[in-house]
């Protein structure tokens, strides 16, 4: 994930330390109750942001952990989602949406089907068919206009590829290929079953369909880049208005087309959601530890970490007076920072600026053991089979690395590069914390004569601008965790350049080729083995430096129901689609 995201954010409406993309593994809640008093409908929550506006509305384009729950819980619908669930287990386990059910898979899992609900509709009252899940898939290919979403259709979707690069199917605006694409996704007599024909068999497709990519359009309304100004809603809220900015906001209310006979997924109980852009993480936490007038109904994304022992005893308690109302808890991520190998092709280079980070003063700066642990790739622990340690903090750099940095080693490195120390510049997300990170790493890369430049980013902008590779520079702060629990969710979508998430702009053909028969691998054993070796191969390239396994804290005021108050494993995220004011 999404990331970043996910994978990815933490994530880009939230503070910088969230932005990190996509995910669907696992955490734990701690500091969350499953009491509280009763659900009931009415009022409004708000949601206090950082970034000054979504990195992406439009469904297809969506690509972040939060944004995925956010915009998934209220404006729009998937065919399947995840099960709302503080455990791990259950808060990842897949459950039916717009479909009828979680999918049939025949072909030996190369073919799946799904029909779609009853009474399900747009909010202009069109009814929502398999043509418009079908469309909204197919705009995925036009990766010219529709970009920075994931790429699991073009990857999947049984459409040959380009002799030239990429799918043979350009996406519906010129309709290049259209007819494979027709072929590969197919619709019933009475437009209710979609059926999507696979080049391979994916066991767990129905995950895939959770993403807002698979999410219905309706092609009479598609406005191509600007369809996210716009969107026509499938989900029980709609846009009011947004205004991006300082002082601005996102107003969502109920749409009065949605039919809950229809969707018995989302209790869609608050009368509406307020989203206020562009506030000081520092006010965000005050606002939220008074808990007065409106903030009572808000909830933030984080705890700065000059707050952590304001709110918190430890990293998994809460003080008395925050308890029921204040979170802390492993969430899916790995923080890391991608190096644009393109920009740095020689390896020593990249050595030595892992070698040179100080990743403590990093972690202590992110909020010590409140922030996580120390991290040796991308692929995190609560993984289970797919992890094993890469050792690249013990022998993939030549000796062991201490997590305060090596700068006499890393300097020995660049004298063996055969060339001069680099002047690189380091892309991150503004915030009071990612400043003073970005203080960090122009010093500790200045201690091994590295020129680091800082380039703080408006959050909101973010993913937008370090996607671009004209835009990206040699250091991009990033993260990321898994669309669904298997590395097949991670590996290729970082480190192959059909991935969704490749800021490294790495392009290996034998790692491309490794991580292509991994994906198709049936022996789970053998395939997590493959995810294993391919995690180290790619620490071992320095293809990014991973910081840290992440851990994140957030806040809640004192009216938000107290049974919805924990972290939600399918994201990282608050459970939107379930909160709901006392």
């Amino acid at each position: 994930m999404g990331i970043a995201k996910k994978g990815a954010g933490v994530v880009v409406i939230g503070a910088a330390a969230a932005l990190v993309l996509s995910a669907c593994g696992g955490g734990s809640s701690s500091s969350s109750s499953s009491g509280g008093s009763e659900a009931k409908a009415g009022g409004t929550l708000y949601y206090l942001a950082n970034a000054e506006q979504f990195d992406q509305i439009d469904p297809q384009r969506i690509y972040t952990g939060e944004d995925l729950a956010f915009f998934s819980g209220t404006i729009y619908r998937t065919l399947t989602s995840y099960k709302f669930s503080a455990d791990p287990t259950e808060g990842t386990s897949v459950v039916p949406d717009l479909a009828t059910d979680t999918g049939t898979a025949t072909n030996g899992a190369k073919t799946w089907a799904f029909t779609i609900r009853d009474g399900a509709t747009f909010q202009d009252g069109n009814p929502i068919t398999c043509a418009d899940v079908a469309y909204g898939v197919s705009r995925t290919f036009a990766t010219d206009v529709i970009t920075g979403g994931p790429t699991y259709a073009i990857s999947m979707l049984d459409i040959p590829d380009d002799p030239a690069g990429g799918s043979a199917y350009k996406g519906p605006y010129v309709g290049t290929g259209q007819e494979l694409f027709d072929k590969a996704v197919t619709c019933s007599s009475d437009n209710k079953t979609i059926t999507f024909n696979l080049k391979r068999p994916v066991p767990d497709f129905n995950y895939t369909t959770t993403l807002l990519a698979f999410s219905p359009v309706p092609k009479a309304a598609d406005t191509g880049e600007k369809y996210g100004d716009a969107p026509v809603a499938s989900g029980p809220y709609m846009i009011q208005e947004n205004k991006n900015g300082k002082g601005g906001k996102m107003v969502l209310v109920r749409n009065p087309k949605w039919d809950k006979a229809s969707d018995d997924y989302r209790p869609a109980l608050p009368d509406s959601w307020e989203v206020d852009y562009g506030i000081d993480p520092k006010v965000i936490d005050q606002r939220l530890i008074k808990s007065a007038g409106v903030d009572a109904t808000a909830i933030d994304l984080t705890v700065e970490p000059e707050n952590l022992s304001v709110v918190y005893v430890n990293p998994n308690e809460a003080q008395p007076q925050f308890a029921g109302r204040a979170v802390s808890a492993l969430d899916p991520y790995v923080r890391y920072f991608a190096i644009n190998t393109k920009k740095v092709p020689n390896l020593k280079i990249r050595q030595a600026i892992a070698v040179a980070l100080d990743r403590e003063a990093l972690r202590k700066n992110a909020g010590g053991d409140f922030s996580g642990d120390y991290a040796d790739g991308v692929i995190k622990p609560n993984m289970g089979a797919d992890y094993a340690p890469t050792g690249m903090w013990d022998t993939l750099l030549g000796q062991k690395i201490p997590d305060a940095g090596d700068p006499e080693y890393a300097k020995k490195l660049i004298s063996e590069s055969g060339e001069a120390a680099p002047t690189i510049t380091f892309d991150y997300p503004q915030s009071p914390t990612a400043d003073k990170a970005a203080a960090i790493v122009v010093s500790s890369l200045g201690k091994a004569g590295i020129t680091a430049k800082p380039n703080p980013i408006e959050p909101g902008q973010y993913y937008g601008i370090v996607f671009d590779p004209e835009k990206a520079h040699e250091l991009i702060n990033a993260g990321w965790g898994p669309d669904w629990p298997n590395a097949s969710t991670i590996i290729p979508e970082l480190f192959t350049p059909s991935g969704g998430f490749n800021l490294s702009q790495y392009d290996n053909a034998e790692y491309t080729a490794a991580s292509d028969a991994a994906k198709i691998e049936t022996d789970r054993a053998k395939q997590a083995k493959m995810w294993q070796d391919l995690n180290t191969q790619a620490m071992k390239d320095v293809v990014v430096v991973p910081t840290r396994f992440g851990r994140t804290q957030r806040l809640a005021g004192t009216q938000v129901n107290q049974s919805q108050v924990y972290l939600w494993p399918a994201y990282g995220s608050w459970p939107y689609g379930a909160m709901s004011a006392n």
